[in-house]
C-alpha cells in the first residue's frame, strides 16, 4: 500500500513545479505537440537564414503557439464530447421515463387519445 504513493509520486511530472502533465487533460498532447512545433519552427527558419538567435526565438514561438493551439482544440473537443454525452444521458432518461405512457414521443398519436374517434 504504502508503495503506491511513491509509484505515483515518480510518475508524476510537474511542469514548471505547476501543471501536472499526467494528470491534467490535455496536457501531455499539447507539451509533445508544441516540442515538435518548436523544433520545426527554429530548425526550419535556421535553415532557411543560418541565424541562430532569430532561429531560437522562432522555436520558442513555435512551441508558445503550437502548445496553445493544441491545447486549446483538444479542450474544445472535450468540452464539446461531455455535451453530447450529456444530452445522450438525458435523452436515455427521458425514454426510460416516459416510455409506455402517454408522454412517450415515439408513440404514434392520431391526433388524440386512443378511444376518442
Amino acid at each position: 500500500m504504502a508503495g503506491e504513493g511513491e509509484e505515483d509520486r515518480q510518475k508524476s511530472f510537474k511542469l514548471l513545479g505547476i501543471l501536472d502533465i499526467q494528470k491534467t487533460p490535455c496536457a501531455r498532447d499539447a507539451v509533445l505537440h508544441g516540442a515538435g512545433g518548436s523544433i520545426v519552427g527554429g530548425l526550419g527558419h535556421f535553415l532557411a537564414t543560418s541565424r541562430v538567435k532569430r532561429s531560437f526565438d522562432v522555436g520558442v514561438a513555435g512551441f508558445l503557439l503550437t502548445t496553445l493551439g493544441s491545447w486549446l482544440y483538444c479542450r474544445y473537443n472535450n468540452a464539446r464530447l461531455r455535451v453530447q454525452q450529456k444530452v445522450i444521458q438525458d435523452g436515455i432518461k427521458n425514454k426510460v421515463m416516459y416510455e409506455g405512457t402517454s408522454m412517450d414521443p415515439s408513440r404514434k398519436s392520431d391526433g388524440g387519445p386512443a378511444g376518442s374517434s
